[in-house]
């Protein structure tokens, strides 16, 4: 007989993280829900870090392997590889589950709906100490302007082993991912009214060069994926209600409680139509 594969594999890339690691490892392993694996991929760090963790740990579940790689979305492509569970999730170095008990519930809500390709909730971020709710109905638009934290995605394996990231997108590679799974592989995504993870922020893509590259990617990419009209359209929207504006409520941490809640006000609305 084979071996069982585990139902969650969890996938934490890193290089030199130093403490970080052992926090967010420590938030994977205390999880109730035991049927996982982690793949740890590590870029050849001079720490050792990954290292210490795994051996001191002495649990078969952790996985970890050292490869050379050519950036982060490489690294977790190179994981995607050694994964063998039925859903693939992304935890960075640095950031934790929200608590003990985030994969039952996960797992209790992908029983509900088995039919999704991706499963997502929300996540608590540090930075401003706010709950940052998902869209709960994820549409075209949705696409284009607000899709769910990274952390708070949970994937089919074979729907990302169909699509893995593509490593020239050097901050958007996920957000590539997200829309060819929803509009071009038309996976359905199910959202979860879960705490799924504390995000640290203030991370890779935050940087002030890294927000250029953002800005430059998204609009290639909505580019391949939408037409010019829907484009304009949604451009348009944004302009009209006051999208900049909104963005830098939502990043400063003395406004962003107020922003937050406006936000949940308005998705328990959007969510009451669709049920």
């Amino acid at each position: 007989m084979g071996e069982l594969k585990p139902f969650f594999s969890i996938i934490v890339v890193c290089l030199n993280p130093g403490e970080k690691l052992k926090c967010t490892l420590d938030s994977i392993v205390m999880q109730k829900y035991e049927d996982f694996e982690v793949i740890i991929k590590d870029g050849i760090s001079a720490d050792g870090a990954a290292e210490k963790y795994v051996a001191a740990q002495n649990d078969t579940r952790i996985k970890l392997f050292m490869e050379p790689d050519l950036g982060i979305y490489d690294a977790m492509n190179q994981a995607l590889e050694k994964a063998s569970g039925a859903f693939i999730y992304f935890l960075n170095c640095g950031d934790l589950f929200y608590d003990k008990d985030v994969l039952t519930k996960v797992r209790n809500e992908i029983a509900k709906s088995n039919q999704a390709g991706i499963f997502y909730g929300n996540v608590f971020e540090v930075l401003t100490g706010q709950e940052v709710l998902s869209n709960p109905c994820i549409d075209r638009f949705a696409c284009y302007r607000h899709l769910p934290c990274h952390q708070a995605c949970f994937y089919r394996k074979e729907l990302l082993s169909k699509h893995p990231f593509i490593i020239e997108y050097k901050v958007r590679a996920d957000y590539e991912q997200f829309l060819w799974c929803f509009l071009k592989a038309e996976a359905a995504a199910h959202y979860m009214p879960l705490m799924i993870a504390c995000y640290e922020g203030a991370g890779f893509s935050e940087t002030k060069a890294n927000r250029k590259i953002s800005m430059l990617e998204h609009q290639e990419i909505v580019r391949t994926y939408m037409s010019k009209r829907e484009v304009l359209k949604y451009r348009l929207i944004l302009c009209l209600t006051l999208s900049p504006l909104r963005t830098k409520l939502a990043r400063n941490k003395y406004t962003s409680g107020i922003y937050n809640q406006f936000k949940k006000m308005l998705y328990s609305l959007t969510s009451a139509k669709f049920t």
